[in-house]
Formats: structure tokens, sequence, C-alpha cells
């Protein structure tokens, strides 16, 4: 069943590509090594080029249209740059890379981590001493163990035993 857009449907902004460009988006998108959020990143601005707008392009692919959004966007504030690649005569090699450096996700910040280095390294270190030298009647440390035994000595205030097997 066709889908018809309002003739009233917002215009996105146009996406192009000079012929060195698209052949290097083709490569990016044929390459069978490439993870594959880059090959359809490729194919969704190959299809940008052709003319689909964002509402378009997440009809014809499960994405959604925010995504689109974004990617374009950036594919745009890419143009410039790849442009004066192109001026400086590089070669295609270059002109790929960068292409497919602009169909990457950046990186996330995430969340801070919970222990510093020097915490996690004293808390190795707790699980190298033999138990007994801690009073403790084992013969081989359990990460629950740890875990309380770096709780009693004020390394940490909480800590659970997951985290010390993760360490």
């Amino acid at each position: 069943m066709p889908t018809t857009i309002s003739p009233t449907a917002p215009v996105s902004p146009p996406v192009t590509l000079t012929a060195r460009q698209r052949a290097c988006v083709e490569q990016i998108a044929r390459r069978q090594t490439n993870p594959q959020r880059l090959v359809r990143r490729a194919k969704v601005l190959l299809a940008m080029e052709a003319g689909a707008n964002n509402r378009q392009m997440a009809h014809q692919r499960p994405l959604n249209r925010g995504t689109v959004c974004v990617w374009r966007h950036r594919w745009r504030a890419l143009t410039p740059q790849l442009a004066q690649v192109e001026a400086e005569g590089l070669r295609d090699q270059a002109l790929t890379t960068m292409s497919a450096e602009g169909l990457t996700d950046h990186p996330r910040l995430g969340a801070p981590a919970t222990f510093p280095a020097e915490q996690i390294v004293q808390m190795v270190a707790v699980a190298c001493e033999p138990p007994e030298e801690s009073g403790r009647p084992l013969s081989h440390w359990t990460p629950r163990e740890v875990a309380d035994e770096v709780r009693t000595r004020g390394m940490v205030n909480a800590i659970s035993t997951r985290s010390v097997g993760r360490f």
C-alpha cells in the first residue's frame, strides 16, 4: 500500500554529494566488513541525496524521524570539511575515511565511575592477601568476603558483591 505525503509536509534541508563523495559513500555502503549501523547510515545518506525527506526516510526504513534528522544535520555540517579535502586534492581514501567518521556515533559520556582506580587497586590487593591475615577462617577469598572485608577496613562505605566480582 503506497503512502502519500501531504503536500504541506515540511521540506527537509537538501543533501548534496559530489561525484567523489557519492562514490566514497557508496563504497561505505557496499563494504561487507563495515558495521551495519555505518552501512545503514550510508544508505540513508544516499536516499537523502536522491531527494527523500525525513518523514519518507523514517517510513521507508525502520528509523525514528529524529534519527534521520540528526544524520542529515551532521552530514550537512561535515560538507564544508569534505569540500576542503576535495579541493586539496587528497586521495579518495582520505575522503572515505572522513565520510565514515562523519557517519560514526560521537562518544558517549556514560555514568561516572563509582570507585576511583586507587580504591579498586586497594580492593584487589585485599583479595591477593591470604584470608588468614585478616582473621577470616577461609582458604580462599570469595567476592562476598572481600566486599565485607573492604567495608570493615573502611576502604568504601558500600559495595556490592557483584562489583567486587567484576574487579
